[in-house]
């Protein structure tokens, strides 16, 4: 059997599946995605038990006697999604609240692992390595699963020409393999007594008539932006576009390179043998 699809255009999935939300605290993350069909929660700030949705604490379990991991929250994670894949659970949506503690998790677990305090003293760079293999194939693996994923991200803010903007808190490298893998993303404010969702980006220009879940459809009607026409960009704005664009990945390739470079310095100076010193002369007798 041949591994071609056939020559001919094909229904494509229109309803977005995956959602990046992030805001801050208290402005209402948590609640949008409580509102998606049938959610489980895995949840990093150990208060499962204190809210209604079903949810399971994730964190790097450790021995009582020992105080070591004994149970990653790696090997955690990967049980669930083999659970959400194989069993007959009737959950929906799947929420990470928040993946900003994922990260944190998997690092904490792969510096415990190699016996290191900081991921950059795992040697030759390997541990950055390590990090991002495991932390692409879950996002990966979640993707694939046959229902909805949310992330929730914190907020945080950099400033740009005196400007303070607002950002997700989550580290733009990680930042990027999750936004590469979702449909929409999503900030959500308070603005006095109201609370404001809206698209800051989407994979497509979503139109109503597309949206094939109803019940997805009414929350995407309360957001933002969900479903506004893209505006045409004219040749001298995208050029002007396209140049900041390189200049940022410019920067940020040299930024990694010399982060790079600095760890194995570090691990160069801790690995060279420590000079001898000759022991003093003793004092000639006249």
């Amino acid at each position: 059997m041949g591994l071609l699809p056939k020559n001919q255009p094909k229904k494509t999935i229109d309803t977005p599946r995956n959602f990046f939300i992030w805001g801050q605290t208290m402005h209402g993350k948590s609640y949008l995605a409580s509102q998606f069909p049938n959610p489980v929660v895995f949840n990093t700030d150990g208060n499962a038990d204190q809210i209604e949705t079903p949810s399971v604490n994730l964190k790097n379990e450790r021995d009582p006697n020992t105080g070591k991991i004994k149970f990653s929250v790696i090997d955690q994670l990967n049980e669930l999604i083999k659970e959400l894949e194989t069993t007959d659970h009737g959950f929906e949506t799947v929420v990470i609240d928040v993946i900003d503690d994922v990260v944190t998790l998997i690092e904490q677990a792969i510096c415990e692992e190699h016996g290191v305090q900081y991921i950059g003293d795992i040697p030759y760079g390997k541990g950055f390595g390590i990090f991002k293999s495991i932390f692409t194939a879950l996002v990966v693996k979640l993707k694939a699963l046959p229902m909805n994923v949310i992330y929730i991200s914190r907020y945080a803010t950099v400033t740009e020409n005196n400007i303070e903007k607002p950002v997700p808190s989550l580290s733009v490298k990680h930042l990027n393999v999750v936004n590469g893998n979702c449909d929409m993303n999503i900030l959500c404010q308070k603005i006095g007594k109201n609370y404001i969702r809206r698209v800051i980006d989407r994979r497509k220009a979503y139109q109503r008539e597309w949206i094939q879940d109803k019940r997805i459809l009414a929350i995407l009607d309360t957001v933002i932006g969900a479903f506004d026409k893209p505006t045409q960009t004219s040749k001298e704005e995208a050029q002007k576009i396209v140049e900041s664009l390189e200049k940022a990945e410019e920067q940020a390739i040299k930024a990694e390179a010399t982060e790079q470079k600095d760890v194995q310095e570090a691990q160069e100076v801790k690995q060279a043998p420590k000079p001898r010193t000759a022991a003093p002369r003793p004092p000639r007798v006249k």
